[in-house]
């Protein structure tokens, strides 16, 4: 049973900060890093922390011009209305495991993400040019420490939480290396079919292809 931390030996005291943030050039899909510095007051010898993250993006604390505008009435509606429907937006929850430390340590909290734009966050991260996303890190866990009684074990309190300004800048070069400016769009079967239809009438070779051509005979009508 994980208790807090007893009276006798109060453990150690954490908190957490994101230092910076680059992506996993490496992984099979695009991942994000935020490396994260986890300071202890008390110079308590931590075995291990099993690390839960909530990651959130704030969009109600950054601006947006006009362009950004125009792109984000999808998610948020029209701008005079975005004071009442800018609302934080959940990106992830993950579960890190941080080594043993004394003090101080720095640890990759990687958190997948996805170019479905069916996914609202992957529409508002699309929908930025410049500048950077505010993001919160809600922790929590359980921690394994040393005490002069033996092995403990504690919680991350609820309370401890970090802020982040992720670059947009980050994000576009994570999605360049993973996807190369390409984008995914999930269709039902019945739309999948009534596409392959129109590429095999019109003898199109490809599916940007067929997709220009149903965009410019709609353009022309209109």
């Amino acid at each position: 049973m994980t208790l807090p931390f007893p009276r006798s030996s109060p453990g150690p005291a954490l908190h957490f900060a994101v230092a910076s943030a680059d992506h996993d050039p490496y992984a099979m899909g695009p991942t994000l890093r935020l490396h994260t510095r986890i300071t202890d007051a008390t110079a308590t010898t931590v075995h291990t922390i099993a690390l839960r993250t909530q990651v959130r993006i704030e969009p109600q604390k950054r601006r947006y011009d006009e362009a950004e505008q125009r792109r984000l009435v999808e998610l948020f509606g029209e701008p005079g209305d975005w004071a009442r429907s800018c609302r934080p937006m959940q990106l992830a929850t993950v579960t890190t495991l941080v080594g043993s430390f004394t003090g101080e340590t720095t640890v990759d909290v990687e958190v997948p993400l996805t170019h479905d734009v069916e996914i609202a966050t992957t529409r508002y991260f699309r929908g930025l040019e410049r500048g950077e996303v505010p993001l919160v890190l809600l922790f929590s866990g359980t921690v394994f420490y040393r005490s002069p009684q033996g092995v403990q074990v504690g919680l991350v309190p609820w309370h401890e939480e970090a802020t982040y300004r992720l670059p947009v800048a980050v994000w576009r070069d994570m999605a360049a290396a993973h996807h190369a400016g390409t984008g995914w769009l999930t269709l039902p079967a019945h739309t999948m079919d009534r596409l392959t239809a129109f590429r095999a009438a019109h003898a199109l070779p490809s599916w940007e292809q067929t997709v220009d051509e149903l965009l410019r005979r709609a353009e022309g009508s209109s």
